[in-house]
């Protein structure tokens, strides 16, 4: 059997393989709703193959929302939406569904991607962010205010509810975004975290609040629905978070029960440096698992099947998440199994379409066709 096409359980989750669609932004929500655009991109991606879809970063809060359009997940109304999209996937999709819950701290209140990206002030109608520490993301900006012990329980309790939410929907598995400059991230790392109480300062004191969203979350969801995390593995910056950090804290993840770390980087500095190649980020989920006994995720240019395959197959990681690829190519599973002798599901509407000689690629075929 092809290593990549190897089922694997996140705790009581299993996977009829190691491909991850990695979350990813639409900006495409209204006031946190999800649209019929959702539907369309998720059901395209939840027929693709892959062993695990993961639905895009989505706001705890709406002052937790990257932009204007960023999903979410923090009211009754939210919770509506979003479960109309998840009841059009599954009624033609097994696949197992998670979700990323995140917040955006100071990088809240932005310009869409395509528009830019930069912060829009509460005048122009923005609102305001808020970040462990009074300290703009870019040179120019607004600094976030800092938040109070008042504010940090609020955040707490805010991802918890969501993630009560998620389990409501029927969403099978949960991925707190600790990750790219959010929130979580920015306490872990000393360019963003000034704090001079408990929660700033050495790593342990760092990582304090993030660990208590993930408690908090734990506790609130049922023990049978696993709980992730992404991070990043470094900030590329000097004086960020480093991947010898990032090592201790994935440590202490696996202590406190997580099913599996998701091993990005950067997003915390608009000085960083990435050196950006194919499987550029493998190197540090590899240094990850290596001090972990749990599944771990590699993420970051894994475009070619036979790289993939390496990657599992070597131990470099456990899983391979894609993004970008996939975008480009919705059906990227499907053609990793037939160069590698896998196979993967797919809706009987589409078993005609297996090539020739590819006749087990989908397990099934049609019998006659009048």
């Amino acid at each position: 059997m092809s290593p990549l096409f190897a089922p694997l359980a996140l705790q009581s989750l299993e996977l009829s393989n190691r491909i991850v669609i990695a979350p990813m932004c639409q900006y495409s929500a209204e006031d946190g709703c999800a649209t019929d655009w959702h539907l369309i991109h998720l059901g395209q991606l939840a027929i693709s193959g892959a062993g695990m879809l993961i639905l895009e970063a989505t706001a705890v809060s709406p002052e937790g929302r990257i932009t204007h359009a960023d999903l979410g997940l923090y009211c009754e109304t939210t919770m509506m939406a979003l479960g109309r999209v998840l009841d059009g996937v599954r009624k033609y999709s097994d696949t197992p569904l998670a979700i990323q819950l995140g917040h955006a701290g100071r990088k809240a209140s932005s310009r869409a991607p395509w528009d830019g990206g930069s912060l829009i002030p509460p005048a122009k109608g923005g609102w305001q962010p808020v970040a462990p520490s009074a300290v703009p993301h870019s040179p120019g900006e607004s600094p976030p205010v800092g938040l109070d012990a008042d504010s940090l329980a609020r955040i707490r309790a805010d991802f918890a509810s969501a993630a009560q939410r998620a389990v409501s929907l029927g969403l099978q598995a949960i991925e707190l975004h600790m990750a790219h400059g959010y929130l979580l991230h920015q306490f872990l790392s000393p360019l963003a975290n000034k704090r001079a109480d408990c929660y700033g300062g050495s790593l342990e004191n760092r990582m304090r609040f993030p660990l208590e969203v993930l408690d908090a979350v734990s506790e609130a969801v049922s023990a049978k629905v696993p709980v992730g995390v992404r991070i990043s593995g470094t900030d590329w910056a000097e004086g960020g978070l480093n991947i010898n950090e990032s090592v201790q804290f994935g440590r202490v993840l696996e202590q406190r029960g997580v099913a599996w770390i998701h091993v990005s980087s950067g997003g915390v500095s608009p000085k960083q440096s990435i050196p950006v190649a194919p499987g550029y980020q493998v190197p540090l989920a590899t240094q990850v698992r290596k001090a972990v006994d749990i599944p771990v995720i590699a993420v970051g240019l894994i475009t070619d099947p036979g790289h993939a395959e390496r990657i599992v197959a070597s131990g470099q990681a456990d899983l391979v998440a894609l993004a970008r690829g996939v975008l480009y190519n919705p059906r990227w599973p499907w053609h990793a199994a037939a160069h590698l002798g896998g196979q993967v599901r797919a809706p009987r509407q589409y078993w005609r379409c297996q090539p020739e000689g590819q006749k087990e690629l989908f397990g099934r075929t049609y019998t006659g066709q009048r």
